[in-house]
């Protein structure tokens, strides 16, 4: 069965890889074999996680109260701590246990604003949930974004059940990875504070 909703009408194919590709997310990090998780299960849970996101676009709600709403989002549906210690590399593995918790907060609403942000603009499309199959040890979950006067294009969505919930820890836009472009994204925020994981995390409360 397919999920028809509604996306963005100001979101071209390009710009959404665009978006992606300056979204950066990290080097992809396999999740441990989904036991109990299956094909359907997990399109199951994107066919909600699309309801949800275009309802959220189209609530008509204020910038602010639509940023609060995707920051609640991502912490539901996605593998947050999967993907902040992807997407922030072998530093991760020197980080406290604090610093971690930080910088997994930071991101979550850094991700927040930089996708609520422009999400404000697409209306008037539909995404449309059309496949599933297990890849490994994760599920990939392919839907069809479908914008007026443009080629549809593809949205794959990777899911596992890791953290001992059914969650999505990385996303493909018409080919492009966004846990590898954003894991380019923070590391060049890093490189910029020499390595300094407390500075990184302060910057990127501020920015989205």
């Amino acid at each position: 069965m397919q999920n028809n909703a509604t996306l963005p009408s100001g979101l071209t194919r390009r710009r959404f890889a665009a978006l992606t590709a300056g979204a950066g997310l990290a080097a992809l990090v396999m999740p441990r074999p989904a036991m109990a998780l299956n094909t359907a299960e997990a399109r199951g849970l994107i066919d909600r996680v699309v309801a949800e996101l275009l309802q959220i676009i189209n609530s008509g709600q204020s910038e602010a109260a639509m940023i609060r709403e995707f920051e609640r989002f991502f912490a539901r549906h996605a593998d947050v701590p999967i993907i902040a210690q992807s997407v922030l590399g072998p530093p991760a593995r020197s980080a406290s246990r604090a610093q971690m918790r930080a910088f997994t907060e930071a991101f979550q609403g850094y991700m927040a604003r930089k996708y609520g942000r422009r999400f404000r603009e697409f209306i008037g499309g539909r995404i449309e949930v059309v496949d599933g199959r297990q890849v490994n040890q994760y599920f990939e979950i392919i839907s069809t974004v479908r914008i007026r006067n443009e080629r549809p294009f593809e949205l794959r969505w990777l899911v596992s059940d890791r953290s001992g919930q059914d969650r999505f820890f990385n996303l493909v836009i018409e080919g492009v990875n966004l846990l590898i472009t954003e894991r380019s994204e923070i590391g060049g925020m890093l490189d910029r504070r020499g390595g300094d994981i407390d500075a990184l995390i302060s910057h990127l409360r501020t920015v989205g």
